[in-house]
């Protein structure tokens, strides 16, 4: 069974025309291959380990329990940058809170740890906790299966992705299976559910703020405005035109950006002022997402790999998206629904 883009979402506009090419992504593990991009390495000294692991079949806070658990700290401990997809082979740092000993010689050697979904590649002490966002961003190697279409097209997206880069959406699995944190995040906002678990509750803000975002994103895609500057619009550092990540206090915007944006609050307006009273304060995203150091090849007529880097927080489904059509096979379970249960409940 396999399991397409989630059709509760709304699907939001590509930049580029589509392909109509098809392809098969993380048939097997080593497919998608991820490598941190660390801000800074250890210096050798200090109270936590750093452990540089490779994880293959294992999400992030699966792999952060059993480090708790091999040398007998609370989770607190373990520290890292971001999270990383679970079917795939992924590079990343973690850190434990490990003070030393009264010898330097007591800090245990874990890359002796015998695990079948992840092995520490290296270790090194450092003076401060990983924490999330403490990274430059993500390199990727991804392989596509059983492409399918016009190649032609299919380059010449590839060449213009490169060249223009993608709209900077937040992917799917933002907003949780079938869209799940979304509705729950709508609910919770307008007073129709109570969320008790404050990482439940910081789950569905943090999924409502993406989807308000993407919508902003799509209609400039939809105005023909993706990719330029609006009068009025706030640049970031790179110079490019950004949009925003909903909570209190004034858009920052002006003129044509700012009635764009106000038009798009107002459509959700129960999102948009359910945020400002949870608290969250206005912050601004890149509209824009420039793979660095992008190539590809054709391994096999129907066999194509993609390598890039992207800054922490963008997605590799946005370069995706604007290349062809994936499928990926159907991993979900009862037990990925059960999991949100206990978080909400009925008003």
């Amino acid at each position: 069974m396999t399991h397409a883009p989630d059709p509760t979402l709304p699907q939001w506009p590509s930049a580029y025309p589509a392909s109509g090419a098809t392809a098969f992504l993380k048939r097997l593990n080593e497919d998608f291959r991820v490598t941190e991009l660390p801000l800074q390495v250890p210096s050798g000294e200090g109270e936590h380990l750093w452990l540089d692991i490779e994880k293959d079949g294992a999400n992030t806070a699966f792999v952060a329990q059993r480090l708790a658990e091999a040398v007998g700290v609370q989770e607190r401990d373990v520290g890292y940058a971001g999270l990383k997809d679970r079917y795939a082979i992924t590079r990343q740092w973690f850190s434990l809170y490990l003070p030393y000993g009264k010898e330097k010689r007591e800090t245990p050697d874990l890359t002796q740890l015998q695990h079948p979904e992840f092995k520490v590649l290296g270790q090194r002490r450092h003076v401060k906790k990983l924490r999330p966002g403490d990274l430059q961003g993500n390199r990727f190697r991804i392989v596509l299966r059983d492409v399918s279409g016009d190649r032609d097209a299919i380059e010449a997206n590839l060449q213009a992705v490169a060249s223009q880069g993608v709209p900077n959406y937040f992917g799917a699995q933002r907003f949780g299976f079938d869209g799940g944190n979304v509705e729950q995040g709508r609910a919770m906002l307008a007073r129709e559910i109570r969320v008790r678990n404050p990482k439940k509750k910081g789950l569905y803000l943090s999924a409502v703020r993406s989807f308000v975002f993407n919508e902003v994103l799509a209609l400039r895609i939809q105005q023909g405005l993706w990719g330029k500057a609006l009068p009025g619009d706030v640049m970031d550092e790179a110079g490019r035109p950004t949009g925003p990540l909903w909570g209190r206090g004034r858009v920052s915007t002006s003129d044509e950006a700012q009635a764009l944006e106000n038009a798009v609050a107002q459509r959700h307006a129960t999102l948009c002022d359910g945020m400002e009273h949870a608290g969250l304060d206005q912050e601004r995203r890149a509209l824009v997402a420039s793979p660095a150091d992008m190539s590809w090849e054709w391994l096999q007529a129907d066999q194509l790999v993609l390598m890039f880097s992207l800054p922490a927080g963008t997605y590799a489904t946005s370069v995706l998206n604007e290349i062809l059509s994936t499928t990926e096979p159907d991993r979900h379970t009862e037990s990925d629904s059960a999991a949100l249960g206990d978080a909400a409940e009925p008003l």
